[in-house]
């Protein structure tokens, strides 16, 4: 009862390659997590912040378009 049989060790292997597979899902996945990761640090790394829509132009335009109509 302490040792694994030859059943055993089969039903791991298959197990272990539906998962780990080269095409596997979890694969997969890990690759897309460390390419979010790789992403996200290079984005970190940018040195000119990118632009981010402010209220006030949105706001200027609006009171622009009241002043000429």
């Amino acid at each position: 009862m302490g040792t694994f049989s030859i059943w055993h060790w089969l039903i791991l292997i298959m197990v272990a390659a539906l998962l780990f597979g080269g095409r596997g899902k979890i694969s997969g996945l890990m690759g897309d997590l460390a390419q979010g990761i790789r992403n996200f640090r290079e984005g970190l790394k940018d040195p000119e912040p990118r632009a981010i829509p402010d209220d006030k132009t949105a706001e200027a335009k609006k009171a622009d378009e009241v002043k000429q109509g």
